[in-house]
């Protein structure tokens, strides 16, 4: 009788050895081929499960997508069975430091295929924003609930620092990424700031 096929797990596989494969090479470089060639499997296989390159990128990037908030809820779980609005805060930006081999290639396939749809109308449109814009909204309502909590100064605009606050932590990653500053660093940087918006314990 055949082995059956667990097309999921098949998915991920084909998932999984373009991610290995753009962050060897970059993603400008990856192929069906060299993703079939990382995966073990034939080109015609890759196709089967992915039409384009596009839709391929587009599902590793979901993939990353979902995985990254596996990670922010696994920190949160860490800060104890009550965290705070500013634990929430706190892990959701350190996620965008990589800390280890599965965040460093998260942020630099992410950053990658950033620039690529910048150029790349079929990668582009409101599909990639999608994710960093739900964060946004996420970080508003917590840091509006620190400011009924009396936890952060009522004063502040939670939108306009929403958005600060990302742009610093992707900011900051990529300063990882380069080699300019080291993990500790950025995650001292960070903490440092959310030390000024958070006034209570």
């Amino acid at each position: 009788m055949p082995k059956l096929v667990d097309h999921d797990e098949r998915r991920a596989q084909i998932i999984d050895a373009l991610l290995r494969t753009a962050a060897d090479t970059g993603l400008h470089a990856v192929t069906m081929r060299s993703v079939a060639v990382e995966a073990g499997i034939s080109v015609r296989l890759v196709q089967y499960y992915f039409d384009t390159k596009e839709q391929l990128l587009l599902a590793a990037v979901g993939r990353l997508t979902t995985r990254m908030g596996e990670r922010v809820r696994e920190r949160v779980r860490a800060t104890g069975p009550s965290p705070t609005p500013r634990d929430i805060v706190e892990a959701v930006l350190l996620e965008a430091v990589p800390t280890d081999e599965e965040s460093r290639i998260f942020h630099l396939v992410h950053t990658e295929y950033a620039v690529l749809a910048v150029t790349d109308t079929a990668l582009g449109g409101r599909a990639f924003l999608a994710a960093p814009d739900e964060m946004e909204g996420f970080l508003v309502g917590r840091l509006e609930a620190a400011q009924r909590s009396g936890a952060a100064d009522p004063r502040l605009d939670a939108r306009q620092e929403a958005a600060v606050l990302l742009a610093a932590s992707a900011g900051l990653g990529l300063s990882v990424l380069l080699g300019q500053r080291t993990p500790e660093d950025a995650t001292a940087a960070l903490r440092y700031h959310l030390g000024r918006l958070f006034t209570g314990p």
